[in-house]
């Protein structure tokens, strides 16, 4: 209930953001909502508070409460606190104007009204119409089972048309025949379409098969020129007049200046902004917006720059030189059920955007579930609807507890099929980087969940060649640069995320014949790629393990066993390595968390 909410906020800013000039918030968001439903669901105060931010507002939603007095078989009393159901609208100081719905004159003066405030004003309004349901919850409910003396009162209650028409004709307006005739005509309209319906054979439907899924996408080039490149990151750190920025961020903007030019490397940031600004000066728009993400959850974006001495931010992305189109980075409100529900929004009016919603931790995305399994997942299934949106989900398990551990990559794991979405976990800025722009540039538009690094952030190992960003492109798979005889590989680990590196320390540590080899996108699979690699590189591996840092009952290894376990019958070893089962995704304990990672690389490498 009320998921769809902040979806329509979402999507009128988008479709405000694409109007040029934009004008005075010319597309008018109008929501009708139950009355239980309003006082209930925690995602309408959610969204209220939403209404008047800057990265958020649409210049007022008009909300139309059909008060039917009760909540399917609940009443008033056990369904709300307040007095009225409209009453979680006063925390924005929304007007609410209660209204008669057998008053059919007085609903019109009221929306009016409303209209004109929304207009006047650019905030919400609320119209709370007291009215009842004739029928109770459907046509083959009885609400008289619970409410046996409301649903009296309403069988005695003549229907609004019949009291209307009364008030009508004592009035002079119309004459008691008019009105008759008009209602003749009405259903006499109503009749021929049900006639018609009914004539038209429907012949023998049978039941379409889904298609099959296309799995892994073509691969596109989405490298860019090393003058683009040079390009923004001269806008990066091109200080405006008189701007001063934080003596610790200067230090940082001078460090990365010298990855970039002086060492030929791209760091995950930096990548990060390159991808935005290809893309802008491409002409697609991009938004970014999650809890703190203007500088970053781990102070590693810093997309808006703030003064030292004024305190005012400045974007330098917003100000490159050739731009095509606008981009937008908000902080959002401390919400993941409807801020994602707003982006996902946005996303579906804006296709040529790069819309982002990024997660504090990826393991708050669990806030937004519901969202995720409504249309995340399930729109392009129910609805035919694609959606190009990306979820950006710090994860990585780093000894930080049960709370800021894990995103839940077996959830999403769970829930994907006929291609309906695509999750990675990217281990290179040059990954990264190509990512973001396949996403843009890719002719099937499905949502990208896209697990991000912490620690990662400023690891050497995800620093990329700046060759790498201008040609090429997203690579499923990445091979063991780390492997110089492929013949002498007596055992090949696949992983996917930060743990790659820890096995790879490990290997080099104990010299062991292994190579460890990445699976940056875990659904679609690329298992025809996992399995070419074997077959034509490692041919001397028969020992395959996966290995991953989440419990076993957690993280990706059912989802691949299910996919690879044929694989024995051509003669190789199959097993995996992981923490132990779990309730909860990580230890609140440091020195187990650091024990735990000693027994997965002893088990990973046993026997070296």
């Amino acid at each position: 209930l009320e998921t769809v909410g902040p979806l329509i906020v979402g999507m009128a800013r988008a479709a405000q953001d694409q109007i040029d000039p934009p004008g005075s918030y010319p597309v008018l968001p109008l929501m009708i909502h139950g009355d239980a439903a309003f006082a209930g669901q925690g995602v309408v105060a959610e969204t209220l508070a939403m209404s008047d931010i800057r990265g958020y507002r649409v210049g007022g939603t008009i909300h139309l409460i059909i008060n039917n007095q009760i909540g399917f078989t609940t009443a008033p009393e056990f369904a709300r606190s307040s007095l009225y159901c409209s009453d979680v609208a006063k925390t924005v100081q929304a007007p609410i104007f209660h209204v008669n719905g057998d008053d059919p004159e007085a609903c019109v003066t009221v929306a009016r009204l409303a209209f004109e405030y929304r207009q006047q004003f650019h905030k919400d309004v609320v119209i709370d119409m007291w009215c009842y349901r004739r029928h109770g919850h459907n046509e083959g409910d009885d609400p008289s089972y619970t409410q046996p003396l409301m649903y009296k009162a309403i069988g005695e209650r003549r229907a609004v048309r019949k009291l209307y028409v009364e008030a009508l004709v004592k009035r002079g307006d119309i004459t008691l025949e008019e009105a008759e005739q008009a209602l003749d005509d009405f259903q006499g309209k109503l009749q021929i379409a049900l006639d018609e319906t009914r004539a038209q054979s429907p012949g023998t439907v049978k039941a379409a098969r889904p298609p099959k899924p296309a799995g892994v996408l073509a691969h596109i080039e989405t490298g860019v020129e090393r003058g683009v490149l040079d390009r923004i990151f001269t806008r990066l750190t091109d200080y405006p007049p008189s701007f001063t920025p934080h003596p610790k961020l200067a230090r940082q903007f001078e460090a990365r200046a010298k990855i970039y030019e002086e060492d030929g490397l791209v760091e995950w940031a930096t990548a990060e902004a390159m991808a935005i600004g290809s893309l802008l000066l491409e002409g697609h728009p991009v938004r970014f917006a999650g809890e703190d993400t203007r500088r970053g959850t781990f102070s590693q974006r810093h997309a808006a720059v703030v003064d030292y001495e004024t305190g005012q931010p400045w974007i330098p992305l917003d100000e490159l030189d050739g731009a095509e189109a606008r981009f937008w980075v908000y902080d959002s409100l401390l919400s993941e059920y409807a801020a994602l529900g707003f982006e996902y929004g946005y996303a579906h009016t804006n296709h040529e955007a790069l819309v982002v919603w990024e997660a504090q931790f990826g393991d708050f995305i669990n806030g937004a579930q519901i969202i995720v399994d409504q249309y995340l997942v399930a729109a392009e299934d129910k609805w035919g609807q694609n959606n190009g949106l990306v979820l950006l989900l710090p994860h990585g398990y780093e000894g930080q507890g049960p709370e800021h551990s894990s995103a839940r990559l077996e959830r999403f794991l769970t829930l994907a099929a006929e291609d309906n979405i695509q999750v990675c976990n990217a281990t290179t800025a040059a990954q990264y980087f190509h990512l973001l722009r396949r996403q843009v540039h890719t002719e099937r538009h499905t949502p990208l969940v896209l697990f991000t690094p912490k620690q990662g952030l400023r690891m050497k190992q995800t620093r990329s060649p700046i060759a790498e960003l201008t040609a090429g492109s997203f690579q499923e798979v990445l091979d063991d640069p780390g492997v110089t005889d492929p013949a002498a590989v007596q055992r090949v680990v696949y992983c996917s995320g930060k743990v790659a590196w820890d096995a790879m320390a490990e290997r080099d540590k104990r010299e062991a014949p292994v190579a460890v080899v990445r699976v940056e996108q875990v659904y679609p699979l690329p298992s025809e790629q996992m399995l070419q690699l074997l077959q034509q590189r490692y041919t001397n591996a028969r020992e395959l393990v996966w290995l991953q840092e989440e419990p076993e009952n957690m993280g990706p290894w059912s989802f691949i066993e299910a996919r690879v376990w044929r694989i024995k019958d051509q003669g190789y070893d199959l097993r995996h390595v992981a923490r132990v089962e779990s309730g909860s995704p990580a230890t609140g304990s440091k020195a187990i968390h650091d024990q735990e990672l000693v027994d997965l690389m002893d088990d990973t490498f046993t026997g070296y």
